[in-house]
């Protein structure tokens, strides 16, 4: 059984900055075999991508929306995937969600991914 556990949200003001990290577990779950993304879903939105990264971290990708105020990473021996968010915006305000998907490279469909964390909420005054 996979396990993907989220933690970090919370109410942040506009311009502040959050961490978010996502742990993995599972007997038969080999984080180093996975694509890791972030996704979030605001309140009557789709589901939309947000950042991803390769299995060894050396590819991320992101949405135009958080180039350049988000970072993905990755920590391979903790199995654990970061997003960390600076410049925060209302529209920020989110669910966010991670996930992993058993492709080699970075894919912004959330359909395609494997497994899901239970999502944190994120919600950013103005």
């Amino acid at each position: 059984q996979v396990q993907l556990v989220e933690a970090g949200g919370g109410l942040v003001q506009a311009g502040g900055s959050l961490r978010l990290s996502c742990a993995a577990s599972g007997r038969t779950f080999f984080f180093t075999s996975y694509t890791m993304g972030w996704f979030r879903q605001a309140p009557g939105k789709e589901r939309e991508f947000v950042a991803g990264i390769s299995r060894n971290g050396d590819i991320t990708s992101y949405a135009d929306s958080v180039r350049g105020r988000f970072t993905i990473s990755r920590d391979n021996a903790k199995n654990t995937v970061y997003l960390k968010m600076n410049e925060m915006k209302p529209e920020d305000t989110a669910v966010y969600y991670c996930a992993a998907d058993q492709e080699s490279w970075v894919r912004r469909m959330w359909a395609v991914y494997d497994y899901w964390g239970q999502g944190t909420q994120v919600t950013v005054s103005s």
